[in-house]
């Protein structure tokens, strides 16, 4: 059970601080605060599984900065890659499209996010994660099984509900059967528009939203 909450508190930690880089570069972009992610929650999972992944596997590439810089881009684009793959395919939508940034794969990953990405693991590695996985060390194991346990319940809870949002916005679209994607988002959002605040702040989250309607024929 430790290890197994030892592990979720890093998922939390690093996906907090994904949040926390979204909000600012997009409070920077946009000049306003928007609750960015998936989750309803102040966490960005892609952040929190991608750090999980490189502190599984870069261990060993310690000893050279470079090759450590490299292989964080791989992992970390091909997260963001294979996430917007999977997530269009189950929810029939494009979350966030860099089409018209230069240098991007399908619109779906660009080179400027990955040396960011790539920069940030470099980071994690070399300084973070030794000092908050000293820090959780330190903390008496009773005490953190508690924390995190009741962590991960409300961590749960916020899944649950948010996968709920996203498949009403998901049958929303379906339900307007047409086949131009332009004319399908912007009646989508004015109808998740006069419904909950949760749907409201999810589009508000991902504003570049794109749905789909798949296998539909246009009546």
């Amino acid at each position: 059970m430790y290890h197994f909450l030892f592990l979720f508190s890093l998922f939390i930690i690093y996906s907090f601080i994904g949040w926390t880089i979204e909000m600012v570069v997009c409070a920077s972009v946009d000049k306003k605060i928007v609750n960015r992610g998936f989750l309803v929650g102040p966490y960005c999972p892609i952040y929190g599984f991608s750090s999980l992944i490189m502190i599984g596997v870069l261990q060993k590439y310690l000893n050279d900065a470079f090759v450590l810089f490299i292989m964080a881009i791989f992992i970390c684009t091909f997260t963001e890659y294979i996430t917007s793959y999977i997530m269009e395919k189950i929810f029939h939508a494009r979350w966030w499209d860099y089409t018209n940034i230069p240098f991007n794969l399908n619109g779906r990953v660009c080179l400027t996010n990955s040396i960011c990405f790539g920069i940030l693991g470099t980071i994690l590695l070399y300084v973070l994660n030794p000092m908050i996985t000293n820090f959780l060390e330190s903390i008496k194991v009773s005490t953190f099984n508690i924390i995190f346990f009741v962590i991960y319940i409300i961590f749960f809870i916020d899944v649950v509900t948010s996968i709920n949002i996203i498949n009403k916005l998901k049958i929303t679209a379906d339900s307007i059967r047409k086949d131009y994607t332009e004319e399908i988002t912007s009646k989508v959002k004015d109808v998740i528009f006069k419904n909950s605040l949760l749907s409201r702040r999810l589009i508000r989250a991902f504003p570049n939203i794109t749905f789909k309607i798949l296998n539909i024929r246009k009546k």
